[in-house]
Protein backbone atom coordinates (compact mmCIF):
# COMPACT_ATOMS: atom_id res chain seq x y z
CA UNK A 1 0.00 0.00 0.00
CA UNK A 2 1.56 3.27 -1.03
CA UNK A 3 0.53 6.80 -0.15
CA UNK A 4 2.98 8.70 -2.29
CA UNK A 5 6.20 10.50 -1.54
CA UNK A 6 7.17 13.07 1.06
CA UNK A 7 8.99 16.35 1.25
CA UNK A 8 12.45 14.97 0.53
CA UNK A 9 11.21 14.46 -3.03
CA UNK A 10 9.74 17.95 -3.27
CA UNK A 11 6.08 17.30 -2.33
CA UNK A 12 5.79 18.38 1.34
CA UNK A 13 2.17 17.43 2.04
CA UNK A 14 2.36 13.86 0.81
CA UNK A 15 3.27 10.83 2.85
CA UNK A 16 6.09 8.35 2.71
CA UNK A 17 5.46 4.96 1.17
CA UNK A 18 3.42 2.83 3.59
CA UNK A 19 3.33 -0.98 3.75
CA UNK A 20 1.36 -3.15 6.18
CA UNK A 21 1.16 -6.82 7.12
CA UNK A 22 -1.22 -8.35 9.65
CA UNK A 23 -0.97 -11.55 11.66
CA UNK A 24 2.72 -12.25 11.14
CA UNK A 25 3.77 -13.10 14.72
CA UNK A 26 3.07 -16.70 15.67
CA UNK A 27 1.85 -17.07 19.23
CA UNK A 28 0.50 -13.53 19.50
CA UNK A 29 -3.24 -12.89 19.60
CA UNK A 30 -2.72 -10.10 17.10
CA UNK A 31 0.24 -8.56 15.30
CA UNK A 32 1.15 -6.09 12.59
CA UNK A 33 4.25 -4.94 10.75
CA UNK A 34 4.11 -1.40 9.39
CA UNK A 35 6.71 0.34 7.27
CA UNK A 36 6.55 4.07 6.57
CA UNK A 37 9.50 5.08 4.47
CA UNK A 38 12.52 3.43 6.06
CA UNK A 39 10.91 3.20 9.50
CA UNK A 40 9.75 -0.32 10.32
CA UNK A 41 7.78 -1.29 13.45
CA UNK A 42 6.47 -4.67 14.60
CA UNK A 43 3.69 -4.79 17.21
CA UNK A 44 2.42 -7.91 18.98
CA UNK A 45 -0.69 -7.97 21.15
CA UNK A 46 -1.55 -10.54 23.82
CA UNK A 47 -4.90 -10.68 25.53
CA UNK A 48 -7.29 -9.91 26.93
CA UNK A 49 -6.11 -12.30 29.63
CA UNK A 50 -6.19 -12.51 33.41
CA UNK A 51 -4.14 -9.82 35.12
CA UNK A 52 -0.68 -10.98 36.07
CA UNK A 53 -0.86 -8.85 39.21
CA UNK A 54 -4.14 -9.09 41.10
CA UNK A 55 -3.40 -5.78 42.82
CA UNK A 56 -3.50 -3.89 39.53
CA UNK A 57 -6.67 -5.38 38.03
CA UNK A 58 -9.73 -3.23 37.56
CA UNK A 59 -13.14 -4.75 38.28
CA UNK A 60 -14.86 -2.48 35.77
CA UNK A 61 -12.53 -2.55 32.76
CA UNK A 62 -9.38 -4.02 31.31
CA UNK A 63 -5.97 -2.45 31.79
CA UNK A 64 -3.37 -1.93 29.07
CA UNK A 65 0.37 -2.36 29.41
CA UNK A 66 2.83 -1.35 26.69
CA UNK A 67 6.49 -2.16 26.20
CA UNK A 68 8.36 -0.10 23.59
CA UNK A 69 11.82 -1.08 22.42
CA UNK A 70 14.16 0.38 19.82
CA UNK A 71 16.47 -2.21 18.31
CA UNK A 72 20.09 -1.14 18.82
CA UNK A 73 20.87 -1.96 15.19
CA UNK A 74 17.79 -0.21 13.86
CA UNK A 75 18.48 3.45 14.58
CA UNK A 76 20.44 5.80 12.40
CA UNK A 77 21.55 7.67 15.53
CA UNK A 78 23.31 5.94 18.42
CA UNK A 79 22.35 7.21 21.87
CA UNK A 80 23.41 6.39 25.40
CA UNK A 81 21.56 3.37 26.74
CA UNK A 82 20.23 5.24 29.78
CA UNK A 83 18.68 7.95 27.63
CA UNK A 84 17.28 5.38 25.21
CA UNK A 85 15.69 3.35 28.04
CA UNK A 86 14.11 6.47 29.54
CA UNK A 87 12.69 7.54 26.19
CA UNK A 88 11.40 4.04 25.47
CA UNK A 89 9.56 4.01 28.80
CA UNK A 90 8.01 7.40 28.05
CA UNK A 91 6.87 6.33 24.58
CA UNK A 92 5.43 3.10 26.01
CA UNK A 93 3.36 5.08 28.52
CA UNK A 94 2.24 7.44 25.73
CA UNK A 95 1.03 4.53 23.59
CA UNK A 96 -0.73 3.00 26.59
CA UNK A 97 -2.56 6.27 27.34
CA UNK A 98 -3.46 6.70 23.66
CA UNK A 99 -5.20 3.35 23.38
CA UNK A 100 -6.88 3.55 26.76
CA UNK A 101 -8.96 6.28 25.11
CA UNK A 102 -9.81 4.14 22.07
CA UNK A 103 -10.17 0.50 23.18
CA UNK A 104 -13.54 -0.58 24.64
CA UNK A 105 -11.95 -1.64 27.91
CA UNK A 106 -15.29 -1.94 29.69
CA UNK A 107 -16.00 -5.12 27.72
CA UNK A 108 -13.15 -6.95 29.49
CA UNK A 109 -13.31 -6.31 33.26
CA UNK A 110 -10.55 -7.74 35.43
CA UNK A 111 -8.44 -8.36 32.32
CA UNK A 112 -5.16 -7.15 30.86
CA UNK A 113 -4.04 -6.38 27.30
CA UNK A 114 -0.30 -6.42 26.61
CA UNK A 115 1.20 -4.47 23.71
CA UNK A 116 4.79 -5.12 22.65
CA UNK A 117 6.30 -2.60 20.23
CA UNK A 118 9.62 -3.32 18.52
CA UNK A 119 11.16 -0.68 16.29
CA UNK A 120 13.15 -2.76 13.84
CA UNK A 121 14.38 0.19 11.81
CA UNK A 122 14.15 3.87 12.62
CA UNK A 123 14.22 6.74 10.15
CA UNK A 124 11.90 9.22 11.82
CA UNK A 125 8.29 9.10 12.93
CA UNK A 126 8.77 6.02 15.13
CA UNK A 127 6.04 7.08 17.58
CA UNK A 128 3.52 7.56 14.79
CA UNK A 129 4.35 4.31 13.05
CA UNK A 130 4.13 2.50 16.40
CA UNK A 131 0.62 3.87 16.98
CA UNK A 132 -0.51 2.95 13.46
CA UNK A 133 0.92 -0.55 13.84
CA UNK A 134 -0.71 -0.96 17.26
CA UNK A 135 -4.09 -0.09 15.76
CA UNK A 136 -3.71 -2.88 13.19
CA UNK A 137 -2.41 -5.36 15.77
CA UNK A 138 -5.41 -4.73 18.05
CA UNK A 139 -7.79 -5.16 15.11
CA UNK A 140 -5.96 -8.37 14.19
CA UNK A 141 -6.46 -9.57 17.78
CA UNK A 142 -10.20 -8.92 17.52
CA UNK A 143 -10.17 -6.32 20.30
CA UNK A 144 -13.03 -3.82 19.82
CA UNK A 145 -12.16 -0.13 19.48
CA UNK A 146 -14.26 2.99 19.09
CA UNK A 147 -12.39 3.84 15.90
CA UNK A 148 -9.03 3.51 14.23
CA UNK A 149 -6.27 5.47 15.93
CA UNK A 150 -4.01 7.05 13.32
CA UNK A 151 -0.95 9.18 13.97
CA UNK A 152 1.03 11.61 11.87
CA UNK A 153 3.89 14.01 12.58
CA UNK A 154 4.67 17.34 10.97
CA UNK A 155 7.18 20.15 11.06
CA UNK A 156 7.43 23.60 9.50
CA UNK A 157 10.16 24.53 7.04
CA UNK A 158 10.19 27.91 5.31
CA UNK A 159 6.48 28.40 6.06
CA UNK A 160 5.60 25.02 4.51
CA UNK A 161 4.17 22.13 6.52
CA UNK A 162 6.10 18.88 6.02
CA UNK A 163 4.09 15.73 6.84
CA UNK A 164 5.23 12.25 7.88
CA UNK A 165 8.77 13.46 8.37
CA UNK A 166 11.91 11.34 8.27
CA UNK A 167 14.95 11.39 10.54
CA UNK A 168 16.73 14.10 8.56
CA UNK A 169 13.68 16.36 8.74
CA UNK A 170 13.25 15.63 12.47
CA UNK A 171 16.88 16.68 13.04
CA UNK A 172 16.36 20.10 11.47
CA UNK A 173 15.61 21.58 14.93
CA UNK A 174 12.26 22.83 13.74
CA UNK A 175 9.02 22.22 15.66
CA UNK A 176 8.01 18.54 15.78
CA UNK A 177 4.23 18.23 16.06
CA UNK A 178 2.60 14.82 16.51
CA UNK A 179 -1.12 14.02 16.58
CA UNK A 180 -3.01 10.78 17.11
CA UNK A 181 -6.61 11.02 15.97
CA UNK A 182 -9.75 8.91 15.75
CA UNK A 183 -10.60 10.01 12.20
CA UNK A 184 -14.36 9.47 12.08
CA UNK A 185 -14.89 12.22 14.65
CA UNK A 186 -11.47 13.92 14.41
CA UNK A 187 -11.12 13.26 18.14
CA UNK A 188 -7.56 13.95 19.26
CA UNK A 189 -6.36 11.24 21.64
CA UNK A 190 -2.69 12.22 21.75
CA UNK A 191 -0.79 15.44 21.04
CA UNK A 192 2.91 16.07 21.47
CA UNK A 193 5.04 19.07 20.54
CA UNK A 194 8.82 19.11 20.62
CA UNK A 195 10.35 22.59 20.34
CA UNK A 196 8.44 25.81 19.85
CA UNK A 197 5.78 26.29 17.20
CA UNK A 198 4.86 29.84 16.22
CA UNK A 199 1.21 30.63 16.79
CA UNK A 200 0.85 31.81 13.18
CA UNK A 201 1.55 28.26 12.00
CA UNK A 202 -0.56 26.37 14.55
CA UNK A 203 -3.90 26.22 12.73
CA UNK A 204 -2.30 25.16 9.45
CA UNK A 205 -0.15 22.49 11.12
CA UNK A 206 -3.13 21.03 13.00
CA UNK A 207 -5.27 21.01 9.86
CA UNK A 208 -2.61 19.35 7.70
CA UNK A 209 -1.70 16.80 10.36
CA UNK A 210 -5.33 15.77 10.90
CA UNK A 211 -5.68 15.34 7.14
CA UNK A 212 -2.54 13.20 7.20
CA UNK A 213 -4.18 11.01 9.87
CA UNK A 214 -7.29 10.68 7.70
CA UNK A 215 -5.16 9.64 4.72
CA UNK A 216 -3.41 7.01 6.83
CA UNK A 217 -6.77 5.68 8.06
CA UNK A 218 -7.86 5.09 4.46
CA UNK A 219 -4.73 3.02 3.82
CA UNK A 220 -5.02 1.05 7.06
CA UNK A 221 -8.70 0.35 6.44
CA UNK A 222 -7.92 -0.90 2.94
CA UNK A 223 -5.32 -3.26 4.37
CA UNK A 224 -7.74 -4.54 7.05
CA UNK A 225 -10.39 -5.26 4.41
CA UNK A 226 -7.86 -7.13 2.26
CA UNK A 227 -6.77 -9.17 5.27
CA UNK A 228 -10.41 -9.87 6.18
CA UNK A 229 -11.14 -11.17 2.69
CA UNK A 230 -8.04 -13.38 2.75
CA UNK A 231 -8.83 -14.72 6.23
CA UNK A 232 -12.47 -15.39 5.30
CA UNK A 233 -11.40 -17.20 2.15
CA UNK A 234 -9.12 -19.44 4.18
CA UNK A 235 -12.13 -20.50 6.29
CA UNK A 236 -14.57 -20.38 3.36
CA UNK A 237 -16.59 -17.59 4.99
CA UNK A 238 -18.21 -14.79 3.01
CA UNK A 239 -16.98 -11.54 4.67
CA UNK A 240 -19.07 -8.43 5.24
CA UNK A 241 -16.78 -5.57 4.19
Amino acid sequence: VSSGINAEYGRPQEMRKLKCELGISEGADGSALVEQGYTKVLVSVFGPHECANRNTRNHERAIISCSYNLASFGSAIRKKKMNTDKKSTEVGVMIQNTFEAAVMLEKFPKSQIDIYVQVLQGDGGERCVAINATTLALINAGIPMKDYVCACAATVYQDSVLLDINNLEESSRGPLFMLAVMPRTDSIVQLQLDHRLHNDHLDKVVKETIQGCRDIQVLLDRQVKEWTVEAAAAYEIKPRV
